[in-house]
């Protein structure tokens, strides 16, 4: 045996040192472990245990309905999706007294500001404002009913949605060019943008009503169909509302 330790390299004897330390403070480590952390069934029960043990501070939309004509009128309004708890505070205190614990109320801009001020992660078609310029000081529960916020009148604009496309439109070749010359927009989309959508051109021959070699419109860069492109739509190279040629 002690032969053939003096045939192993110095380098071997070491690295099975180490290995056998680590191993030993791996088991010495577990074993002075609480159980709570090596068995996994005392874990579960001990966290359900203290979970069970915090108090109960939200008391759920659908229990809000038994006394609040508000909740079913959300529930057909673009605030569908979104809990009562969310504006008005954890309400278990109010459900089990109601007389006396009153719900949160929101009345000041700040609070639909949180989620509807303009900001460029927002989805397309999200309701955002301005709300330096939108209606300044007077609270949104004054044009909008909260559990049903459609808006007053009907967007007119594009730019009530799609405020960044429009902020870059405005500074492009294509500023001049209404949205409508290139989309077909139903009147429904302005009521429900998500399900009723606008068009968008779907051939190299509507660009081409101002961008071909024979088009009649003056002033506007010029290309052969045929061959620029090959058989790739003109907005897969071109971004529509900012179209630099490089």
């Amino acid at each position: 045996m002690k032969n053939f330790l003096s045939k192993v390299p110095d380098s071997v004897r070491r690295l099975t040192v180490v290995f056998v330390v680590l191993i030993g403070a791996v088991f010495g480590i577990r074993s002075a472990l609480p159980p709570a952390l090596k068995d996994t069934k005392i874990h579960i029960q001990s966290t359900l245990e203290r979970e069970m043990k915090r108090p109960v501070r939200h008391a759920g939309s659908n229990i809000c309905g038994e006394c609040h004509e508000q909740a079913n009128v959300k529930k057909t309004g673009y605030h569908r999706n979104l809990a009562c708890e969310t504006c008005h505070g954890a309400a278990q205190d109010h459900v089990e007294n109601p007389t006396e614990v009153k719900p949160e109320t929101l009345r000041k801009r700040e609070s639909c500001v949180r989620c509807h001020v303009y900001h460029q992660s927002r989805p397309t078609g999200f309701p955002q404002i301005n709300p330096v310029v939108h209606n300044p000081l007077k609270a949104c529960i004054s044009c909008h009913n909260p559990h049903d916020p459609k808006p007053p009148h009907v967007p007119e604009q594009c730019q009530a949605c799609h405020g960044e496309i429009a902020r870059t439109k405005a500074v492009s070749p294509h500023a001049l060019l209404d949205c409508t010359t290139c989309h077909v927009v139903p009147n429904q989309h302005r009521v429900a943008p998500r399900s009723v959508e606008a068009s968008i051109p779907v051939n190299r021959e509507f660009c081409g009503k101002c961008h071909a070699k024979d088009s009649r419109v003056k002033e506007t860069p010029k290309v052969d169909l045929a061959s620029h492109g090959e058989k790739y739509l003109c907005w897969q190279c071109h971004y529509p509302h900012m179209p630099e040629v490089e």
